[in-house]
């Protein structure tokens, strides 16, 4: 999935470029039709995260047999919004002064701050996801023309590595107990 939003906005910023080389230059509602797009997926992005960690959540909670909104849960969430809102104010204030450079990077080091700041309330193996989002974004920076592959490395593959990774250490065990 997440490789089909890096597609289109891929291909929403190749048509903007193309537009450019072809008209001679970039248009006003061109540029806020991009922007617009993006936003808008970088907002189903978010949301489709949200619904679906709190599925697997709710579900691993269940078969574990326990509450899910216990006193841990509000401390991570508490941690984790925590630098996301202070992250996605930055950002938007980056957009409305069309500063667009490092808003690639500022997600990823933002999101990267929050999973290290959560993992004192979770599995400690997130803080190492929360490292490498900040490597990445801090790359990021050096490459700022280059952010749609730095988010599809940060925001895919690596959750794809850590999914892998969560699966094969804790749930692998489960399942292989239960058959």
């Amino acid at each position: 999935m997440g490789i089909n939003r890096a597609y289109f906005a891929y291909t929403w910023l190749n048509e903007y470029y193309n537009e450019y080389y072809n008209n001679g230059g970039f248009t006003g509602s061109s540029f806020h039709e991009l922007k617009l797009n993006l936003f808008l997926l970088a907002v189903a992005v978010l949301t489709l995260s949200i619904v679906s960690a709190f599925y697997f959540t709710w579900r691993k909670a269940g078969k574990d047999n326990i509450p899910m909104w216990d006193h841990s849960m509000k401390l991570l969430t508490i941690n984790l919004l925590i630098p996301l809102i202070t992250g996605g104010l930055f950002i938007l204030s980056m957009l409305q002064q069309n500063d667009w450079h490092f808003i690639a990077p500022a997600f990823l080091i933002f999101y990267g701050l929050a999973l290290v700041n959560g993992s004192r309330y979770t599995v400690t193996d997130i803080r190492y996801l929360g490292y490498l989002e900040i490597i990445v974004g801090l790359a990021n920076t050096q490459f700022t023309r280059s952010g749609l592959y730095f988010w599809a490395f940060g925001f895919g593959i690596l959750h794809i590595i850590y999914g892998f990774v969560m699966w094969w250490k804790y749930e692998r065990k489960s399942n292989s107990n239960n058959n």
